[in-house]
């Protein structure tokens, strides 16, 4: 993809046109000012505070500066600089221009940016008010629903609504059907007419449905913020005297088919349509107490780690769309990730750990979102243990190298105490309770072999990997796997990964992306199935299925 088409995530507050952030002792204050002349493509203006991928990116930094630089703040307010308009959602325009695959990963990312916020309140303390002063419209009301609070200005003529059904014949794509039930509790007979009304609810109104929490008169709607920015303040416990760690910009080159990073590369591979994303360990003796982590502050090798893992997903998700099956790989030495793994643990209830921590489970929660085949590959010089043992666990499938004749070369995985808690899926349960379905014979044989190197025949019997060939088997066994997984139907794995990552019960994070995605009926609609040469078309002709090889 050439630099004029790719998308980056990486900013900083000098460089934002559309937010602008302001900190007062515990209360930080977005406020959308959306810059129409500055969508992220050309060929629309974001008018009334409608918003494009390049608006979120700038939330996503914002909140995450105030995350780390700003320990001190503990209530973020979002509200807007327009007169009249708080927010009128996605901009219309920029979707009816972009293609379906630039869509659905819009969507995704801004489901993610708003599932963040109440990631932060729910594990860090960081709460958030909407403070609507103004029409507030399809993603714009989703972005509020995502506060723990929405007060909305009550001057007759601001309201909010979820106009997609009737306007745009879709539905809202950010969460808004979930979170109006499943969070807001709203009565369903009253979602339904609010979903299909395109002027909105305003006032008391509003109010009554569940839609707000709370409303105000323009001359008291500033101090009844405020009062309530400052009552959420309450109810964390981020430190008001902390020094804050800043972002410093991600050490990054890209090359024509490589990413390199200091802790993450990826290598692709654009004939066999693969992506290899190499993570590696800390190297030697790390900081093993607060003052030693804070002296090492934006060089902290797992705050390090975890800002260019999660940069890594979304570049690729986003820039490299024919790169269905990702091979996931680790370096190092294992002792080294259970080492960082202990400091982690024994210093979790620190903020700066804590958030690292938080920064770490969202990017490993991006993969499990995320639409590729990914394939743990467990080779010589492999360090899936601890933290990066998530990374194996998040795959579809584990491949784990067995060398009988040479147990010291042989790779071997390790359980931690992190895999048990620290890095909760979506669902909130762990990958292990997800893999064995929350079984406790089988989760109890992993947790009796905790700290354990465990080679490639002791982790296929626990049931860690899905293969163990030995060094005969290894190149042919895995380099089939690929070449069959890279055949099949974009569209189908995209449906069939998803619905096996998710299994157990459901929670308000994976309907709002499952219905976000509409898999079924997304698939059935797709050329790859029902087109002319469609798999679904061809199936038993003799003829092979030609598929439209962009994953979404």
């Amino acid at each position: 993809m050439s630099d004029l088409t790719r998308v980056d995530y990486q900013t900083d507050p000098s460089c934002y046109r559309h937010w602008k952030l302001a900190c007062d002792g515990p209360i930080a204050t977005l406020t959308a000012a959306f810059d129409e002349d500055a969508g992220l493509r050309p060929g629309y203006k974001l008018k009334l505070n409608s918003y494009d991928l390049g608006v979120d990116i700038e939330l996503h930094d914002a909140v995450n500066r105030i995350r780390f630089e700003h320990p001190e703040v503990r209530t973020v307010v979002i509200t807007s600089a327009r007169d009249k308009v708080f927010c009128s959602g996605a901009n219309i325009f920029m979707l009816g221009l972009s293609s379906h695959a630039w869509k659905v990963n819009f969507c995704k990312f801004t489901n993610e940016t708003r599932n963040g916020l109440e990631d932060s309140s729910q594990h860090s303390g960081l709460k958030f008010l909407a403070a609507v002063n103004g029409a507030c419209a399809g993603g714009g009301y989703e972005l509020a629903l995502a506060c723990d609070e929405i007060l909305l200005i009550d001057d007759r003529s601001s309201s909010v609504s979820l106009p997609e059904v009737p306007l745009l014949g879709v539905l809202p794509g950010t969460g808004g059907l979930t979170r109006v039930t499943d969070k807001r509790r709203v009565r369903h007979d009253l979602a339904d007419l609010f979903c299909t009304s395109v002027e909105g609810v305003r006032g008391q109104r509003a109010k009554d449905w569940r839609l707000v929490d709370d409303i105000a008169k323009p001359a008291q709607f500033a101090t009844r913020v405020r009062e309530r920015a400052l009552a959420l303040a309450e109810k964390s416990d981020r430190p008001a005297d902390a020094k804050g760690i800043a972002l410093t910009p991600i050490t990054r080159t890209i090359e024509a088919d490589r990413l390199v990073y200091s802790k993450v590369t990826v290598d692709i591979d654009r004939e066999r349509r693969t992506a290899s994303f190499t993570v590696r360990a800390p190297l030697g003796p790390q900081p093993a107490d607060i003052a030693a982590i804070e002296a090492a502050g934006s060089n902290w090798y797992p705050f390090v780690l975890a800002r260019e893992l999660d940069d890594a997903i979304l570049s690729m998700r986003t820039n490299e769309l024919e790169l269905g099956t990702w091979l996931i790989r680790t370096e190092g030495n294992a002792a080294d990730v259970l080492a960082m793994d202990a400091v982690l643990l024994a210093n979790r209830n620190h903020w700066f750990v804590r958030e690292t921590i938080g920064l770490l489970r969202r990017a490993l929660a991006r993969l499990d979102v995320t639409s590729r085949s990914l394939f743990a590959m467990i080779e010589p010089g492999s360090c899936f243990a601890g933290t990066f043992l998530e990374l194996s666990l998040a795959c579809d499938r584990s491949y784990h190298l067995a060398l009988p004749d040479e147990p010291a070369r042989a790779p071997a995985i390790t359980v931690g105490e992190a895999n048990f808690g620290l890095y909760p899926m979506p669902t909130g349960e762990t990958r292990l309770q997800r893999r064995f379905y929350n079984e406790t014979p089988a989760l109890d044989a992993v947790r009796a072999r905790v700290g354990q190197a465990l080679d490639a025949d002791a982790a296929f019997a626990v049931g860690l990997v899905t293969s163990n060939p030995d060094d005969i088997d290894w190149s042919d066994e895995v380099r089939l796997a690929i070449e069959e997984r890279v055949a099949m139907s974009p569209d189908a794995l995209t449906g069939l990964e998803a619905n096996l990552r998710f299994n157990g019960t459901e929670n308000m994070v994976t309907r709002v992306f499952g219905r976000l995605t509409a898999w079924q009926n997304w698939i059935f609609q797709r050329p790859n199935a029902v087109g002319e040469k469609g798999a679904l078309k061809v199936y038993g002709k003799g003829n092979r299925a030609a598929f439209d090889w962009n994953r979404v």
